[in-house]
């Protein structure tokens, strides 16, 4: 039990795989999460040829419920939880008259809301154990872009939510982060990755850079970090 336990959403495929391959193969116990079963099971056995200190939980971030009973399972496997990284989300881009109020919804439920109802079925727990919470929003929450607006809206709040958290959280030296990526090698929005994604920033990367968090002194909080590849595509 003296092993750090993390909890990673959406955590089958693309980021959030990432982290949880990079912190397996650095002895943290790993437990992730997402809506489709069948993607978390095959997750899982493919992690688990890393090690086997690692669990799969079907959870809906829309659903705090969900999230609850998520952190639940993993007290009850690894006995507490000690980081979470929120990472679920999902991305629709239309311009503004041509997106469905549902498409809206989704994304800010996803992106937003999730967020909230991972941390707060979390927080408790990162309270007893001087945990870090880190949440995975995008450059585009801080910049703007043509058929972004509800894309755009719901990281921009992620932003604004992680470090107002941060500020509620820290009397209890819990530490919290915001990592916004640029591009990533991922099947985001539909993408399927190829020699075409060369250039932009590996899953693994993100993966790193959770893991060189986490390593840093006690007293220092990195509350904001922007991430980018270091050339672009175009």
């Amino acid at each position: 039990m003296n092993k750090k336990t993390v909890y990673i959403t959406g955590g089958a495929v693309g980021i959030g795989y990432g982290i949880a391959e990079v912190l397996l193969k650095n002895g943290f116990q790993v437990a992730i999460s997402g809506r489709n079963q069948q993607k978390i099971e095959q997750a899982v056995r493919q992690l688990k040829k890393i090690s086997d200190q690692v669990m799969g939980i079907r959870s809906d971030v829309r659903d705090f419920e969900d999230e609850k009973k998520a952190v639940e399972k993993i007290i009850s496997v690894f006995g507490k939880v000690d980081v979470v990284v929120a990472n679920a989300g999902l991305g629709i881009f239309k311009p503004i008259d041509e997106m469905e109020t549902d498409e809206w919804q989704q994304m800010i439920d996803t992106n937003l809301t999730g967020v909230f109802h991972t941390l707060k079925a979390s927080v408790e727990q990162l309270k007893n154990h001087k945990g870090y919470f880190i949440s995975i929003a995008s450059l585009a929450g801080v910049n703007f872009f043509a058929k972004g607006a509800g894309y755009n809206a719901s990281k921009f709040g992620v932003v604004g939510f992680t470090q107002a958290a941060m500020l509620d959280l820290r009397q209890y030296d819990v530490k919290t982060t915001v990592i916004l990526p640029g591009s990533v090698t991922s099947h985001f929005n539909g993408n399927i990755p190829s020699e075409k994604d060369s250039w932009k920033i590996n899953p693994e990367d993100i993966g790193t850079l959770v893991l060189d968090i986490l390593a840093m002194s006690p007293k220092v909080l990195p509350s904001k970090i922007e991430i980018r590849p270091l050339k672009t595509g175009n």
